[in-house]
């Protein structure tokens, strides 16, 4: 009982500053695979841009330390060409759900403060497409296409999880309302195709962002 009351005791401070705050966010991605292309020399493998939107809530025990949970769709887009084959261009769209959760320090003033994000996340595929442009050597001629595209269950890896981190600012511009701006790193350590027998085939995103939101304190 006395140990119950003294890390109550110990508490106290935390609970008479702590706070929570909601909001929303959006932005941009850019995203950058890393593939080990085995013998396939010619393919080339290039980063590209996507967009980024979600959900936040955090919860402050104290004016430098609070624990941030979000709810984010992001792109983890890609292009792919093809020296070998003239005009081969496949633009590669993959939408992810994101849950990162972080430990958020922040410093500076009562108005203006920045602020450090650093935790883990996990994720799932859920859905892809491609558009571009191919060459028919049958009829030696250059076609666009646009489709949607099927998972594989032997060979794509659906679930992500990895590392994220971010540094920001963010402004309160009244007694209850907040914006910030942050960028932010992910880092994936789960590749997203699936490993074969006997065959190498590793596949990593890391993916950068750059958001804006608003945040609602309670």
């Amino acid at each position: 009982m006395k140990k119950l009351l003294f890390l109550l005791m110990l508490m106290l401070p935390f609970a008479a500053n702590a706070q929570w705050r909601v909001g929303a966010n959006v932005g941009a991605s850019f995203n950058h695979p890393t593939i080990d292309r085995q013998y396939m020399t010619d393919l080339q493998y290039k980063d590209r841009w996507g967009v980024t939107a979600g959900l936040m809530g955090q919860y402050d025990f104290n004016e430098w330390l609070g624990v941030r949970a979000e709810l984010n769709l992001t792109q983890k887009n890609y292009r792919q060409t093809r020296t070998v084959i003239q005009g081969q261009d496949y633009k590669y769209l993959n939408n992810y759900l994101l849950m990162p959760v972080m430990a958020s320090f922040g410093f500076g003033s009562e108005k203006i403060r920045g602020f450090c994000n650093v935790g883990v996340y996990g994720g799932y595929w859920l859905n892809a497409s491609r558009k571009g442009e191919d060459y028919n050597s049958f009829s030696q001629t250059y076609f666009t296409f646009s489709e949607s595209m099927d998972f594989d269950k032997d060979q794509d890896q659906r679930w992500d999880c990895g590392f994220v981190g971010g540094l920001g600012l963010e402004y309160r511009f009244c007694n209850r309302w907040g914006a910030q701006i942050e960028a932010r790193y992910y880092h994936s350590t789960t590749s997203f195709r699936k490993e074969m027998p006997h065959f190498n085939d590793k596949r990593y995103h890391s993916t950068f962002g750059i958001q804006a939101g608003v945040m609602y304190f309670f």
